[in-house]
């Protein structure tokens, strides 16, 4: 038998989007949090560099945050989204703050806090805690979460799909074409620890399932990165948006030893220069303003280099400043470094680049809302148009803040949705799986071809290669998934392979290079720029 739990509001993800989703709502709703791993693990934890917000009113501007983030996104940005989300990046941080995060203090600082520069910024206005920010803001909003009598966490919990009233009318027999007023009403989830799908229900559910770097051999993201959101929300009729601008992070840390560990963009920031194995810069002949380019100039330029060369990374040094700057101001990366023998304060770092963000994902308005009622998404698995062709710096973590808060809002203003009958999953008709070696092959198949044909540099003919082999995985999983029953690895792969279509399908239909977007057969951009927004049929 099936378990039923229901709740006012569904929320799947853990990362900083979804807690600011339910600490804004569970004094007034009761939430359920639905998280894959631990409450803690996901991309929101792993963010070194900090939050970008306006914070020194006297040295800063609104216009100026503003006009930033426009040039990093390449001309395709929305304007409204992004002024939106910068003018309410200071009343974000304010929450954060009562919330109890310990970001590191400056008692020479107007503001009371250090502020630094990163990549693409023209002030200091990225408030951290260190060099460990997300964890600084997740262990303070868990402690939040965990003590809070109206939010209930299940862990170890995959979602296997989101329920709709289009789908049940399917289900039912009837057409689901005809339902014109589609709402999401709940989820199958897969339970790890019984093996079982239970049933979940609440007249509002927010996908805040985070981005999908794991879809490339190389990322900087935690595991859980698989695009479950994004795949999720196109199964059952949502646009996606600029699902091919992936951004690929110059700088992570090249060692065997050292899996997705992101080298923040706080050290160029601070003076780190980037050089070839025998100690000459490069950056000069790529870009006038160096190391702080924007991030997909320096990872196309490390990547010409390393391809030119034929390396195997290239190095950051920031030796030239004090150890007990570097010490003070990287704790956590000098530590790691050191585990693995290499001392950041006498020797450069080896780094590659590697997936790291994704800019496009499921179409949202500034209230969160999806295609479909009652269906919201928030953080990286959205694409609200803040981000354009090319995120800038730590903007990321304030849309998660800013459109968290935004959600919460406009799910107070809504009225309650009765939610009808809905089946038990069925599993009477598969068997359990005699071997998994399937599933393991497909999953490294795909990321070993999603790197070397929908990298940096991308190619009509690597793309169509793409697409072919994609579409014979597509339908190896597929068959897979409705022949066997189901496991956490099965269905990560199940929605990587969307995620990865997707990806191919939006790059194709570009026909310029624009920011992330990087094709030989079209060098130059269009005149007139527009979103890539896919629509299921």
């Amino acid at each position: 038998m099936s378990d039923l739990h229901a709740h006012d509001v569904l929320i799947i993800g853990s990362g900083l989007a979804g807690l600011t989703v339910a600490l804004s709502l569970a004094n007034e709703k009761r939430v359920a949090i639905v998280t894959k791993r631990a409450l803690i693990e996901g991309a929101s934890d792993w963010a070194q560099g900090g939050i970008a917000a306006v914070l020194d009113q006297d040295e800063d501007n609104f216009a100026d945050h503003i006009q930033d983030t426009l040039i990093a996104g390449a001309g395709l940005c929305d304007e409204n989204a992004v002024r939106y989300i910068v003018e309410n990046g200071p009343s974000s941080i304010r929450w954060l703050i009562e919330q109890g995060v310990p970001f590191t203090p400056d008692a020479s600082s107007k503001t009371g806090y250090h502020l630094t520069r990163e990549g693409g910024h023209s002030h200091r206005r990225i408030i951290h805690a260190d060099d460990a920010t997300g964890h600084a803001v997740q262990t303070t909003l868990e402690a939040k979460v965990r003590a809070h009598p109206n939010i209930t966490l299940f862990e170890s919990h995959h979602v296997v799909n989101l329920i709709t009233t289009a789908k049940l009318a399917k289900w039912e027999g009837g057409n689901e074409q005809a339902i014109t007023d589609n709402h999401c009403v709940g989820a199958y989830v897969f339970n790890k620890a019984t093996q079982q799908v239970e049933t979940f229900t609440a007249p509002f559910v927010v996908l805040a399932t985070g981005g999908a770097g794991k879809v490339y051999l190389y990322t900087s993201n935690p595991d859980t990165a698989t695009g479950d959101g994004i795949a999720m929300a196109w199964r059952v009729g949502c646009r996606v948006a600029n699902m091919e601008f992936i951004q690929f992070h110059p700088t992570c840390l090249y060692h065997p030893h050292a899996k997705s560990f992101l080298i923040t963009e706080a050290v160029r920031g601070e003076g780190g220069k980037l050089l070839l194995p025998d100690g000459s810069r490069f950056m000069p002949s790529h870009d006038k303003r160096e190391e702080l380019a924007p991030r997909d100039v320096v990872a196309r330029a490390i990547d010409y280099e390393m391809k030119k060369r034929g390396l195997d990374c290239v190095y950051l040094d920031i030796t030239h400043q004090p150890a007990k700057f570097i010490l003070s101001h990287f704790p956590n990366i000098y530590a790691t470094c050191k585990e693995l023998g290499i001392d950041m304060t006498h020797e450069p770092i080896p780094v590659v680049p590697a997936a790291h963000y994704t800019c496009g994902g499921v179409l949202t308005d500034l209230h969160a809302r999806t295609d479909i009622t009652g269906l919201y998404a928030v953080g990286e698995v959205a694409c609200t148009g803040l981000h354009g062709a090319n995120r800038l710096a730590s903007n990321s973590l304030l849309e998660c803040l800013v459109m968290g808060k935004a959600a919460a809002a406009d799910i107070l203003t809504r009225p309650t949705q009765t939610i009808p009958s809905i089946p038990q999953w069925d599993e009477s008709r598969v068997t359990r799986a005699e071997e998994e070696v399937t599933v393991s092959h497909d999953w490294d198949e795909l990321r070993r071809l999603m790197w070397n044909y929908v990298g940096i540099v991308r190619s009509n003919q690597r793309l169509a290669q793409a697409q072919r082999r994609i579409s014979l995985l597509k339908e190896e999983v597929d068959e897979f998934y409705n022949r066997y029953l189901i496991s956490p690895d099965l269905l990560e792969l199940r929605n990587l392979t969307t995620v990865a279509d997707l990806i191919v399908q939006s790059a194709v239909q570009r026909k310029e290079s624009r920011g992330l977007h990087y094709t030989k057969d079209f060098p130059n951009k269009e005149a007139s720029p527009s979103f890539t927004i896919l629509h299921r049929h």
